[in-house]
């Protein structure tokens, strides 16, 4: 196994055990987070079994592992022969391997419906979008490893705001969306085209999706459309398709940025 394949697993491994740690510890056994079927619109079958219970919103995180899998075997293309592309591919290994630690925690969630499984959920949602912005910050200032460590741990120390209000974590999650939106906006602006202006703007429509299916969830389930596929599955198919565009766009700025020889033989 590569060197950077096998560090950004060992990285994401390390700092899902911290999370799970702190988690069975009790620091945040009073944050306020919705668990029971109630909370969904689609009705649990009785007769599955419990991971099970919710087939759609559970079946869904399949594609979650699915896509992670494929951005960790994906190379890359061109990118693999660039003196940048360890650190590249570093950075996209990470990426992916959240991908698919997230669809399993969010699985034990649905499954579950206990409130560590569901503070860990809300809590890795964080360091996801941060790691969009650590990839921008890449692009815009090269290889700063502790300015990536420093990133991602102001981002992991912002659900301490789920501590101190019941909305703590919508606004700290409201931040991270509104961060990585800038940060992709200024790496577009810098050195993007119309293929990665495509790709932006199909992931930012997929964000929306997402944050709106989710929170209309039950007022949804009133049009028969959103009655078995409800609001909440096709949020996870919005985050999926974010994840997935996320990809697209920064892959495709790296091999831009390293490639603008070869990009103008081509226009040419």
């Amino acid at each position: 196994m590569e060197w950077a394949l096998r560090q950004a697993l060992l990285h994401v491994a390390l700092a899902g055990c911290f999370c799970v740690a702190t988690i069975y510890m009790g620091v945040f056994q009073d944050v306020f987070v919705q668990v029971g079927y109630e909370c969904y619109a689609e009705a649990p079958v009785a007769s599955l079994p419990a991971f099970l219970t919710m087939p759609f919103n559970s079946l869904i995180n399949v594609a979650y592992m699915l896509l992670g899998w494929h951005w960790l075997r994906r190379d890359g293309g061109p990118l693999r022969c660039s003196a940048e592309a360890p650190r590249a591919r570093y950075l996209q290994a990470v990426f992916a391997a959240m991908a698919l630690l997230y669809g399993p925690v969010q699985w034990l969630r649905i499954g579950t419906q206990a409130h560590p499984a569901a503070v860990l959920d809300q809590w890795l949602t964080l360091p996801i979008f941060a790691w969009l912005v650590v990839w921008c910050l890449y692009l815009d200032k090269g290889w700063k490893p502790w300015l990536f460590f420093a990133t991602e741990c102001l981002s992991l120390s912002s659900y301490g705001l789920a501590l101190l209000h019941p909305w703590g974590f919508e606004v700290a999650l409201g931040v991270h969306i509104l961060v990585a939106v800038v940060q992709a906006l200024q790496a577009q602006a810098r050195s993007g085209n119309a293929t990665t202006r495509a790709y932006l703007i199909l992931g930012f429509l997929s964000c929306l999706g997402f944050v709106v299916l989710k929170l209309w969830d039950h007022q949804l389930a009133q049009w028969r459309l959103f009655q078995r596929l409800t609001g909440h599955f096709w949020s996870k198919v919005c985050d999926v398709l974010q994840f997935h565009f996320a990809f697209l766009f920064l892959t495709t700025l790296n091999r831009h940025q390293s490639f603008p020889a070869e990009e103008k033989k081509r226009k040419l």
